[in-house]
């Protein structure tokens, strides 16, 4: 897919530093990625930083972190630069001065001396007369004496875009064609009073000037589009467009109780997802069925495969709600889709402090090493990895109570003792001789392996469940085991 004139595909990602990333902005910056890699073409990214009050440094290096970890490569941008740098708005301000005075020079922008008590009351007017209730034109055509005037009362003026009297129809890449009839698209402000540029200026220009071919953003901005679509045909008026890009706005992300999913909801924090021990690969195909699909019967796939398929005319526009289980079942299984060595390296983060509770010279490599193939069939998220073989690390379990309690009932140390005898005996190379030994112990009380099991697994690790019982013995070690079948024996006697 090519632009409209033809040139090669160059859309952005364009965040304003402000708080944590929430998944919806990474949905966003996913499927511009992944339309500029299918396509060959170009992703900009870019900072919308005009915001002093809100926007932060931190912020702004966590975006840059978070794009990173997720493997998004940007062609242009912070750190990478390019041809239409800089790419942070707050340092292109000249630019927009520039382009502000040039619209008003040529008649498609004025200024409005309204005041905000007066722009309510006219509006509270519309309302109950049942007409539109957006900016009125008042100052649209205002002679040189009502300037002069308005200047002598010591108002000041804001910088408003005049839209055209005709209805504006487009073509969303998402949902089709789209209509805007002028009366609901009323004259908009593009600069403050005190000079400073809007997003309603800012962000178009942009787009204009780094010759943006393709916007794809969310939902919540279609309501623009035909503000900016008006904009971008002055600029090519003035030399500083080529064309107008297309639109394709993608659906909203929803959260629990079907209201969309804001920063201030919990679930939608990357670094929530990220602390916990999320793959980027996992969270990604997760975040990529908002939406769209690869195939009708096919949830999980590589980004590989998400990149060589994606269309963004295959993007559903209705909302897609955010199944935080899903996720994680979808996470899982990109976990056991690792080699096993990366899946060991993945998880070092969880086995060092200080997510790990044991001390640093109580971590035996050989033994992570060995138990490593298990504990990747069994984790849903990196960060479960710790309490699944603390056991291995730490001087002795830690009793989980309710967990105790279920396992150890009447009958417990008879069994316990039976199965001591027999792991004493048995082959402590070979998981599968350990597995015998405790089955003949079930089966001299007349219990199945299942139920013989429980009370061994919690002396021995502390929980009724966790990684393969007798792989993880084996890994324990003889001595270290049967001290802590002891250890239960006589907790229990006492």
């Amino acid at each position: 897919m090519a632009s409209a004139s033809g040139s090669p595909v160059r859309v952005r990602f364009c965040p304003s530093p402000t708080g944590n990333p929430h998944v919806g902005l990474v949905r966003t910056a996913l499927f511009n990625w992944a339309f500029a890699k299918h396509h060959g073409g170009t992703l900009v990214f870019r900072i919308e930083d005009t915001d002093a009050a809100r926007d932060s440094e931190e912020s702004y290096n966590q975006l840059l972190d978070s794009m990173r970890w997720l493997g998004f490569d940007w062609d242009e941008g912070p750190e990478v630069g390019g041809p239409y740098a800089p790419y942070r708005q707050s340092q292109r301000m000249d630019l927009y001065r520039d382009v502000a005075q040039k619209l008003l020079d040529r008649g498609h922008a004025y200024h409005c001396y309204c005041s905000q008590e007066e722009l309510d009351t006219r509006r509270e007017a519309a309302r109950a007369a049942g007409k539109p209730s957006g900016y009125d034109g008042h100052c649209r055509e205002l002679t040189a004496a009502q300037v002069e005037e308005y200047k002598a009362q010591g108002r000041e003026a804001i910088v408003r875009f005049r839209m055209p009297d005709e209805p504006i129809t487009f073509t969303d890449l998402v949902r089709g064609e789209i209509t805007y009839l002028p009366e609901n698209v009323p004259d908009y402000g593009i600069v403050r009073a005190n000079g400073a540029p809007l997003y309603t200026l800012v962000n178009p220009v942009d787009d204009a000037l780094m010759e943006i071919t393709h916007v794809l953003r969310g939902e919540d901005l279609l309501s623009s589009t035909p503000r900016q679509i008006a904009l971008y045909k002055a600029l090519i008026e003035l030399g500083a467009a080529k064309e107008i890009p297309a639109f394709g706005h993608l659906p909203y992300v929803m959260g629990e109780g079907n209201k969309k999913l804001s920063k201030r909801d919990p679930q939608s924090s990357l670094n929530l997802y990220r602390e916990r021990g999320f793959l980027p690969e996992g969270l990604l195909n997760y975040l990529s069925l908002l939406g769209w699909s690869l195939s009708a019967d096919q949830d999980v796939f590589s980004i590989d495969e998400m990149v060589a398929a994606f269309d963004v005319t295959d993007v559903n526009p209705n909302p897609a709600r955010f199944d935080l289980k899903k996720c994680e079942a979808i996470n899982a299984d990109h976990i056991r889709m690792l080699d096993v060595k990366d899946f060991a390296e993945r998880c070092r983060p969880w086995l060092q402090a200080p997510h790990a509770p044991w001390a640093p010279e109580a971590f035996d490599e050989a033994k992570w090493q060995a138990i490593a193939p298990h504990a990747q069939t069994r984790l849903k998220v990196l960060s479960e990895i710790t309490d699944n073989v603390d056991f291995l690390f730490l001087p002795e379990p830690v009793f989980d109570e309710a967990s105790w309690n279920k396992a150890m009932k009447e009958g417990s140390d008879a069994l316990l003792r039976t199965a001591r005898e027999n792991l004493e005996a048995a082959d402590w190379a070979s998981a599968e001789s350990l597995k015998e030994a405790v089955l003949a112990a079930g089966e001299a009380h007349g219990l199945k392996l299942g139920k013989a099991q429980a009370p061994v697994r919690v002396a021995v690790t502390g929980r009724t469940v966790g990684l393969p019982l007798f792989e993880s013995l084996e890994v324990l070690g003889k001595e270290k085991s049967l001290a802590r079948v002891d250890a239960a024996l006589a907790r229990l006697a006492g």
